[in-house]
């Protein structure tokens, strides 16, 4: 049993077989574009490499606008991925399986949020966690996303998807 897409919508290398809207697919992109620009710009790496200084960049070296974009950015993703979630689950389990590509992006994105959610709580008032764990959590949190990137530009190449039919 085929998925019918709506008219223009097309298959997604990038998301799964195309059955989300494709404004959908493009608010991931871009989300994805947002979240690794301003979490690479609460880093000094901007202001030190003179990106900063390019016109129009200079919002990279101002850490609590990366910081407050880097929160707002990642508060949509998880509603994102709420609704994605629950899509699949309600309307499309029946007929679509998630690939082993796309469990293994699934696993990273949810280390990632589990971590980033601790890096949240760890800035609330009246969380005190050791250094070293707070050192850990950034590194982990980092190397998520670098593992991440690594992994869905190897699926983007190879054309994997996050789903196949059943």
């Amino acid at each position: 049993m085929r998925i019918r897409r709506a008219k223009g919508m097309k298959s997604n290398a990038l998301i799964g077989h195309g059955y989300l809207p494709p404004m959908i697919q493009r608010l991931y992109l871009v989300l994805l574009l947002f979240l690794s620009l301003s979490g690479f710009g609460q880093m000094p790496i901007f202001k030190r490499y003179y990106i900063a200084d390019i016109p129009g960049f200079g919002w990279l070296a101002k850490f609590f606008v990366t910081h407050t974009i880097h929160y707002l950015s990642a508060a949509v993703f998880l509603s994102l991925a709420g609704f994605v979630l629950v899509d699949f689950w309600l309307l499309h389990r029946d007929r679509l399986t998630v690939t082993v590509s796309g469990y293994l992006r699934g696993g990273l994105l949810a280390g990632i949020l589990l971590s980033g959610v601790l890096l949240v709580i760890r800035n609330l008032p009246g969380y005190r966690f050791s250094p070293v764990f707070i050192i850990v959590l950034d590194i982990v949190h980092l190397g998520l996303v670098l593992a991440f990137f690594l992994i869905a530009l190897a699926c983007l190449v190879l054309k994997k998807k996050w789903t196949k039919f059943l």
